[in-house]
């Protein structure tokens, strides 16, 4: 009886496993459905298209052509607006920043004769932050402490002007106008920016030319005009590489301030900001040149403050 009972059991669990793996294998699932499809054709169902870009075109900066018919040259073009191309985060950040900082630059760009081309130079440098470099260069325009002091910016424990917008502006304005007059071409005044007008003088003289596209330089220098004309292509024509924003994507210009002219001490900063109907936060987004909490000013400088209404 017992030797019965087990042999039942037995055709019984055979049965219903049958019946299991017979309804499985008959209803294909909507989450794993059947596709003849081969690999080629499942791929390009992805949500992008990569294509590499049309260099059989004219490039230049700030005028100068770029000779496109060297190899070299090409590829290191190349290289860039591919970078600016498919790294999407940084470049539409790049692009939705420039409306914020573009007309404030076009205006000081223009006032002292450099062309507006150098605009992309600041992005090149900064990505429009207020960086600090690991040489310890500071600001949109990447200032170092000698440059900065020479160029009259003023550097204290609680004022750092490298962080000023519109006056570091005019400083790079006099620093590459200066680099022109030395070097000749607005090309090797970029690069001057960058490398240092001594030692691109240096190389200059022991390489025996003048032609930026025949200097051999160091990997990030060699690179640097090129980054800024790929930052060019792309923010002047976004669409063209795939990035579509209106104006109303971008981030806007901070112009709702009213100008205080500040003489005296400033001992709480964060206190003045509640006086002056704004918060401490508010008042460092729009004068982010105040590093401290506090402005001592012990030489009685009248500063402009910025705050917004």
């Amino acid at each position: 009886m017992q030797k019965a009972l087990q042999t039942y059991s037995l055709l019984l669990a055979s049965f219903l496993t049958i019946i299991f793996f017979a309804s499985y294998y008959s209803k294909p699932t909507e989450a794993a459905p059947v596709s003849h499809s081969n690999t080629t054709n499942n791929n390009a169902a992805l949500p992008q298209v990569i294509k590499p870009v049309d260099l059989n075109r004219a490039f230049d900066f700030a005028g100068e052509a770029l000779p496109m018919e060297n190899f070299d040259v090409r590829e290191r073009l190349d290289r860039e607006l591919l970078t600016n191309t498919y790294q999407h985060t940084s470049t539409i950040l790049h692009l939705k920043n420039m409306y914020k900082y573009f007309p404030l630059m076009e205006k000081v760009l223009a006032e002292n004769g450099v062309p507006d081309d150098f605009k992309y130079l600041a992005v090149a440098e900064s990505s429009f932050r207020n960086a600090v470099s690991s040489a310890g260069a500071r600001g949109i325009w990447q200032f170092m402490r000698l440059i900065a002091e020479h160029y009259n910016l003023e550097m204290t424990s609680e004022v750092d002007e490298r962080y000023h917008v519109e006056k570091a502006t005019e400083a790079a304005c006099k620093y590459l106008l200066s680099y022109k007059k030395r070097f000749g071409t607005w090309t090797l005044a970029a690069v001057a920016y960058n490398y240092g007008g001594t030692r691109l003088a240096q190389d200059i003289r022991e390489q025996g030319t003048r032609n930026f596209y025949d200097l051999y330089l160091n990997k990030e220098t060699s690179q640097y005009l090129f980054r800024i004309v790929g930052i060019k292509e792309v923010m002047k024509n976004p669409e063209a590489f795939g990035f579509y924003l209106t104006e109303a994507d971008g981030y806007q210009p901070m112009s709702n301030f009213k100008i205080v002219e500040v003489s005296e001490p400033i001992p709480n900063l964060a206190a003045f900001a509640l006086k002056q109907g704004t918060t401490y936060r508010m008042l460092k987004v729009f004068n982010p040149w105040l590093i401290a909490d506090k402005l001592s000013n012990p030489g009685r400088k009248t500063y402009q403050i910025k705050i917004p209404k």
